[in-house]
């Protein structure tokens, strides 16, 4: 890997780091910030880096460094109630990479990222409330709108950067 990889890899580990210490508690699962930093890890990163990433994220969380949301890590996290998001990510963030840096591919698979952090985090969800209409109604619903707006400012901020770096 070049200095450069490292580096950024190293720098949108820190982002989704702090943008999960940026947490609204509203229930179960919290409104944080590390969805935007999925999203920018996927729009700003080659496929390998964008995964190796939120991999790498999901890996400190593991071992027990407070990364996840509100300060906690451990493998418990992995298996509670909001794991099944956090396993999402690196998935997510690979899909969203494979993007065209043209605003339709970047929305299609911005849509593709969200839709796996969903399916996952509903299914572990679901698994500790063994009701899927309530999993859904308090997993996904009040977020649609929230990830959707993540998206865009995500696509924004990366379309603008882009084109500078680009240039």
């Amino acid at each position: 890997m070049k200095t450069k990889d490292i580096s950024l890899v190293a720098l949108f580990v820190t982002l989704t780091i702090v943008g999960a210490q940026i947490s609204i508690p509203i229930g179960t699962v919290p409104i944080t910030l590390q969805v935007l930093m999925v999203f920018l890890t996927g729009y700003f990163l080659r496929p390998t880096l964008a995964l190796l990433t939120q991999s790498i994220y999901l890996l400190l969380g593991i071992i027990g460094l407070p990364v996840f949301a509100n300060f906690s890590g451990g493998f418990a996290s992995i298996i509670g109630p909001t794991g099944g998001y956090l396993i999402a990510f690196p998935l997510a963030a690979w899909i969203i990479s494979l993007s065209k840096k043209d605003y339709f591919s970047m929305f299609l698979h911005g849509v593709l990222g969200i839709a796996i952090i969903y399916t996952l985090g509903v299914l572990v969800l679901n698994y500790h409330l063994h009701d899927f209409k309530k999993a859904f109604m308090i997993g996904v619903v009040p977020f649609i709108g929230i990830d959707f707006l993540k998206m865009c400012i995500a696509v924004i901020i990366s379309k603008r950067v882009l084109k500078v770096v680009e240039a």
